[in-house]
């Protein structure tokens, strides 16, 4: 395997620039630089560092070492902490280049030797994706315990149960011939039951509000008909001019998006074309289009119409212009005006506890999509296990669990999306 070099700090300049090597070449290019024996592991020395073609001083540095495989890689890892300069990095970089066996590491690249090597696991890698795109506290918090094994260890204790119960059923199956053995159906009983109880507490959890509701934030669409008010209303709840507003129907078209970090947690707002019965034109038939098809994908609805607010979960009527004279508060609608700012904090603070019911508590699991599947697949097995009377289906069936609890934890083959997690990682991660 190449060794591989990244900076692994911020972008210079910065005060300091930490370069990482991972590879069976990374403590050779540390002495071609460096010059000099290797410091005791995990123990910071000052070096001089010197391009090993011309012998010229590149920078002083600090020098750590971590030997594999107790390294966060695995392999071997060393790190110069240099001076945060462009021109520093530039040049560290460069001498590194230029010695066989050396390359750039690609997004993700020092995190996906972790997980091959068995420093970490998949769910644990996609939970330190999380963490380093977390903007909020809520995705801080909840990235956190996955980075940190909190999955892990919950798969770990489910497949602990599910293999116990794996075990028994095989020890019926190799032992079913015996005559001191007890009746198959005493033996058996037990392991169904325990075997429904685990079932139904996977999907449990499974059926917690989805951690892309915090990572990618939660959908909120402003829709109603022309004139509602719908584009004044985002540009408030935005806090900027994200919208054209004119007096004129229809002058929103398209779809307009703004991500908003309000409460500690992320908003995707969407400002739609106003929905007609007898669209003007072909492009408003479009918007009206892709109008109704944001709304068909809203977390939560604000509905601007004078008329009954659409039905489903999510939706918040609301009584709009509510400055202008003459116009009457519509039953227990949500006064506003985006106007003169009436009733937004009111509406903010709406939005804000419809949104803590739909995404997981900082203090709980919360799955992926992959997770979610896979836990699901899992719950199936153990519940069709748990009704299961002939214990060679049985036994498959808590195979197939055992199966995806390996999925999770990247134990079975999931080459094929990890090119898709890492992409999403710094250089230098």
């Amino acid at each position: 395997m190449d060794t591989i070099f990244a900076l692994s700090s911020g972008a210079p300049p910065a005060a300091i620039g930490v370069m990482r090597l991972s590879g069976p070449g990374a403590f050779d290019a540390v002495r071609a630089l460096a010059r000099g024996e290797l410091p005791q592991p995990r123990r910071a020395r000052l070096v001089s560092l010197r391009d090993p073609a011309e012998g010229a001083l590149l920078d002083r540095a600090l020098l750590l070492c971590f030997p594999g495989p107790a390294s966060a890689t695995g392999e071997d890892l060393a790190e110069f902490h240099l001076h945060g300069g462009r021109a520093v990095v530039r040049a560290v970089e460069a001498a590194l280049a230029r010695l066989p066996g050396l390359r750039p590491a690609e997004p993700g690249e020092f995190t996906r030797r972790a997980l091959l090597n068995g420093r970490i696991d998949l769910s644990e890698a996609e939970g330190l994706g999380d963490l380093l795109a977390a903007e909020t506290e809520t995705q801080r918090r909840v990235a956190i315990r996955s980075a940190e094994g909190g999955l892990r260890r919950q798969v770990e204790a489910w497949a602990a149960r599910a293999l116990a119960l794996s075990a028994s059923v095989e020890a019926m199956l190799d032992h079913a011939d015996e005559a001191d053995v007890a009746g198959e159906g005493d033996l058996l009983e037990p392991v169904l039951g325990q075997a429904a109880a685990l079932s139904a507490e996977i999907a449990a959890v499974a059926m917690r509000p989805p951690v892309e509701r915090l990572r990618d934030g939660l959908q909120v669409v402003i829709a109603g008909p022309p004139n509602a008010g719908k584009s004044t209303l985002f540009n408030a709840l935005a806090g900027r001019e994200a919208a054209i507003v004119s007096p004129l129907a229809g002058t929103t078209r398209d779809r307009i998006e703004a991500p908003v970090m309000r409460d500690g947690l992320a908003f995707v707002l969407t400002d739609t074309a106003g929905l007609s019965e007898a669209p003007g034109d072909a492009v408003e038939e479009i918007g009206i289009g892709l109008a109704r098809e944001a709304m068909a994908g809203a977390d939560i609805l604000l509905w601007l119409g004078d008329d009954a607010a659409p039905a489903g979960e999510g939706v918040i009527a609301i009584h709009s212009r509510a400055d202008e004279s003459g116009r009457v508060v519509a039953g227990d609608r949500l006064a506003i005006s985006a106007v003169t700012g009436e009733g937004i904090e009111a509406l903010w603070a709406t939005i804000a506890g419809l949104a803590r019911t739909m995404v997981p508590p900082a203090d709980q699991l919360a799955l992926n999509l992959r997770q979610r599947d896979l836990a699901s697949r899992a719950a199936a097995a153990l519940g069709d296990a748990a009704g299961e009377r002939d214990p060679l289906l049985l036994a498959e069936q808590l195979r197939a669990a055992l199966r995806a609890f390996d999925a999770i934890t990247g134990r079975a083959d999931v080459e094929a999306m990890l090119d898709a997690l890492f992409a999403r990682f710094c250089i230098g991660k």
